[in-house]
């Protein structure tokens, strides 16, 4: 099994949301990362299906997905960003709806959500109307509806957002063992949930792969551009101006120890450090929209 992009293109008017993105898909899970406006998004929507590209394609096993059309959406299981629910459904009744949609017999239908409750823990809450529920509840909700047809291909677009720490290890614990024969595409600003469940990451900026390759690959291209330094406290606007702060440590003492992000050592006094994958998304991104400092 395999997923193929095919020099994938969209534009809106004058716009490169996905520039000429070619790469191939094997079962694992693959982890993509970038600032927003990179065209993440826009990327899962053709993957999925929901947006047609303005050139090229995406294939599965050889065939355009665009041609497949029911044949491929039952291979596939999407959570978007934000995922429409009906707030006066309860949890079941939600899961037994979008289980319909997809044409899931009506018994598998409810074996397999009640077995999903469980695996989100959302099974004490079953009954209760979505409306009352927390925004993690919500997106656990979300993230069973996403895998109620058990899809070969699974694309998730900021699952973890809203979950609280031990959810998200939950989530991935879920994930790792799901992904064992299937293809999951996995897009997230929690670099550390990237760091501890991708086989492969695509880092993506305006349009494209700038990066790709396994976490330890892409962490190497910011090998000796990773500092730790102390200055004094009454220093630390005038670092913050000039380099990127990836951490800031307070002591009681006056003093703050800075980790910064530079090609070249900022100071005699810097230590050079192993880099993290957040390290090189700093590299990469070092401001919030994605530019260059």
């Amino acid at each position: 099994m395999e997923l193929s992009l095919d020099r994938l293109t969209k534009h809106y008017h004058s716009k490169i949301a996905v520039d000429c993105i070619s790469t191939t898909m094997v079962p694992g899970v693959y982890g993509l990362l970038g600032a927003n406006g990179a065209g993440k998004t826009t990327l899962m929507r053709m993957l999925c299906g929901i947006l047609e590209p303005t050139s090229g394609d995406v294939l599965y096993n050889g065939q355009s997905i665009f041609d497949m059309g029911g044949t491929y959406r039952n291979l596939l299981g999407y959570l978007p960003q934000e995922f429409g629910y009906y707030p006066n459904y309860t949890a079941k009744e939600f899961l037994l709806y979008i289980s319909a949609l997809k044409g899931i017999p009506r018994n598998t239908a409810l074996k397999r959500s009640s077995s999903l409750l469980d695996t989100v823990s959302l099974t004490n809450v079953a009954d209760k109307k979505i409306k009352t529920f927390s925004g993690g509840m919500k997106q656990r909700l979300g993230i069973a509806q996403a895998l109620l047809n058990n899809p070969k291909i699974l694309v998730l677009d900021e699952p973890t957002a809203g979950l609280d720490p031990k959810e998200r290890v939950r989530f991935r614990n879920i994930l790792s063992e799901f992904a064992n024969d299937k293809i999951v595409l996995l897009s997230t600003h929690i670099v550390s949930d990237i760091e501890a469940i991708a086989d492969q990451v695509f880092l993506m900026k305006k349009g494209s792969f700038v990066l790709r390759g396994s976490v330890e690959e892409l962490v190497a291209h910011a090998q000796g551009k990773v500092w730790e330094l102390t200055i004094e406290e009454q220093d630390l606007k005038k670092w913050e101006l000039n380099y990127t702060v990836a951490n800031l440590r307070h002591s009681d003492r006056g003093f703050a120890t800075l980790r910064i992000i530079s090609d070249k050592c900022p100071s005699s006094v810097a230590v050079s450090c192993e880099p993290s994958l957040e390290d090189l998304y700093l590299l990469y991104f070092p401001t919030e929209d994605g530019g260059q400092r």
